[in-house]
């Protein structure tokens, strides 16, 4: 269904919206609120649909401000009716997973907690830290997110030592394995000297840490271990027994005792300001703290609302076992009923939801607070610290707002070679990665010996702005990709030649330009031939440095690994019926050149898309004689 856009909000056609709201059900479903551009903007649930939807669009005195702007954009409102309140919260998960409603976003991505991934999608599973949790492949698991990065580490480093794992990331050598097979630390992954079964079991032992299931896992390796003596399998029982050592000295150095039963319970909690909120989940098994995960989320909803955002986030993808038998929460959820009804089918056995009040389980709660208002603060320092540095900013470049989102760009090349160019994001003062860019410059007069670094930043502005050109409608007013302010790495010139193709896409009246010299650390405008007078050390010239560092750092990194990529290449691309794809192929399965030169015609044939006849000629290249 395709909505004109000059459709009126419903909040503006009073008749429309009474007609609509009389034709919503008053049974168990799925709501999807839209604006003028047929986008779902807001995805919701309730037991009772029809009372649900009419309360957006009563006085709004008692509603945020987040939901207040939301009424004022919806044009339509569609509904899913499910049999049951249970389903409709798994719609709900589904639908906000697979659409990413802006209103609905209140957990923020922002990469400050790192999590635990394992590829069970592989063969043999990799075990890594990652900060970015993508969910591409259903068997992949991620734990987490951890608080404290280099306590996370040394789990996963104590793990590799306890447990014979993959310790590289790429094999060290093409036909054997390295030294950490012969210390037993791995089992020859990179030749396939395990099987994958077995493999796996291992792994399933290590994912027992990060479930919190470490005393489990050691009452099974303690059976295992009395099974191997009594069969005289002395060996295999001191290797486990070793194993058991390690499991406790992690445990003795990663638990905390609380004082309760064996009931497995997570304990959740937030502190919040006007901006963010600080979310933090103590994980209780057997009553020791076994892992503590945090959250950050925008403070415009209700406490509950968050909460509940956070449980069905972190349980969505959480295996039985993981899930405790009870959940202590500091406000009273806004479905906590629901959602306890979700994660009983789940467990396959009863899961309490309760906000305790009084003894043990609310000085937990109050612990759990305590935490999280720690992390309040920090965040609250570093915030202050960037709010000094772009209210200066703006005072610097008499900007009539402070510049929320702030876009870098820098060109990196050698002599003309390779030349790249990188955009990089600062949100409120922060590095934004998740918005970081990369550019190759197609300019044909940009050649080894030849750089023109003005032609390729006008080539990457022009790249990077087009779509607005090219699509008109795309709003520039409250638009997040719009930048408040853009900085250019270099003088006059650079910024002269960004300047001139921003007036020639009709851009310039509404983007902010400026330019950051290197030498003097000199902050020039367009038009103006004299820099700005400026401190180099005061806090919004610091805030610009740090920009043009990032930039810098992020082109260079770049411009080196599109230079290997090149030198790898090289000898390959003079081997004729070789194309770019078959040479991925080769890389990937030799890792080297060196490799590919060693090899048999029989060895490189088995490579796919690599035949017998371009095998030969590969060789033959390399074996002319």
């Amino acid at each position: 269904m395709t909505i004109s856009p000059q459709t009126l909000p419903l909040i503006k056609d009073l008749e429309k919206l009474e007609n609509r709201l009389q034709e919503i059900p008053s049974e168990p479903g799925v709501y999807l609120m839209r604006d003028e551009s047929d986008r779902i903007i807001y995805i919701g649930k309730s037991r009772k649909l029809r009372s649900r939807v009419r309360s957006y669009f009563r006085d709004s005195t008692n509603k945020t401000e987040r939901i207040n702007t939301m009424v004022k954009l919806v044009t339509d409102i569609e509904i899913i009716v499910t049999d049951t309140e249970t389903e409709a919260l798994a719609l709900e998960a589904n639908l906000i997973k697979q659409h990413l409603p802006y209103f609905n976003v209140l957990l923020k991505d922002d990469k400050k907690y790192p999590y635990l991934c394992i590829t069970w999608s592989e063969d043999y599973p990799r075990i890594f830290i990652t900060r970015k949790r993508q969910l591409g492949k259903e068997k992949d698991k991620f734990y987490g997110p951890y608080t404290d990065s280099g306590l996370l580490r040394e789990i996963l480093h104590l793990c590799k030592r306890i447990f014979p794992l993959r310790q590289r990331p790429q094999p060290l050598f093409k036909d054997r394995p390295c030294l950490n097979y012969d210390l037993g630390r791995c089992p020859g992954v990179c030749q396939k000297l395990v099987s994958p079964e077995e493999y796996r079991k291992i792994v399933q032992k290590v994912a027992m840490v990060f479930q919190g299931r470490t005393q489990e896992l050691i009452d099974i390796l303690t059976e295992q271990m009395q099974i191997a003596a009594e069969s005289l399998n002395f060996e295999t029982a001191a290797r486990v027994r070793d194993q058991i050592a390690g499991l406790k000295s992690l445990t003795a150095q990663q638990k905390v005792s609380l004082p309760d039963d064996t009931i497995s319970r997570d304990a959740l909690a937030l502190a919040k300001d006007d901006q963010h909120a600080c979310i933090q989940l103590f994980q209780i098994r057997a009553g020791q703290l076994v892992g503590r995960l945090g959250f950050i989320a925008n403070a415009q909803a209700e406490p509950g609302a968050i909460l509940q955002r956070v449980l069905e986030e972190h349980y969505q993808t959480a295996d039985a076992v993981e899930i405790p038998m009870e959940i202590l929460v500091q406000h009273e959820l806004s479905d906590g009923e629901i959602l306890a009804e979700v994660l009983t089918q789940k467990k396959g056995r009863k899961v309490t939801i309760l906000a305790p009040l009084r003894q043990n389980k609310a000085e937990l709660i109050e612990m759990v607070e305590k935490n999280a208002q720690f992390e309040l603060q920090r965040m609250q320092k570093l915030g202050a610290t960037n709010l000094q540095a772009t209210e200066d900013l703006a005072t610097i470049l008499d900007l009539p707002d402070l510049p929320h989102r702030i876009e870098g760009y820098d060109i990196s090349h050698i002599q003309g070679s390779n030349a790249v160019a990188s955009q990089v994001v600062f949100i409120d003062g922060l590095p934004a990665k998740q918005y970081y860019r990369h550019y190759k410059i197609k300019n044909p007069n940009v050649t080894i010996g030849h750089s023109d670094d003005f032609a390729s930043l006008a080539e990457v502005i022009q790249r990077r702005f087009r779509k607005y050109i090219e699509e008109p409608q795309l709003s520039r007013v409250n638009n997040p990709d719009w930048p408040d302010l853009i900085m250019i790495d270099g003088g006059k010139g650079q910024l002269s030649s960004v300047v001139a193709i921003l007036q020639e896409m009709n851009l310039l009246a509404d983007l902010r330009v400026v330019s950051l010299a290197k030498k003097r650390e000199e902050i020039f405008l367009p038009g103006e031939s004299q820099p700005l007078e400026t401190d180099a050390e005061q806090p919004g010239v610091q805030l610009l440095r740090r920009l043009r560092d990032e930039a810098h750092r992020f082109a260079v990194s770049f411009h080196r690994q599109q230079r290997s990529d090149k030198l790898k290449r090289s000898r390959l691309d003079e081997i004729p019926g070789l194309g770019h794809h078959r040479q991925k192929l080769l890389l990937a399965h030799f890792r080297s050149v060196d490799y590919i030169r060693q090899a048999t015609p029989a060895q490189l044939a088995e490579v796919p898309g690599i035949g017998s006849r371009l095998a030969q000629d590969i060789h033959n290249y390399f074996h002319p004689s």
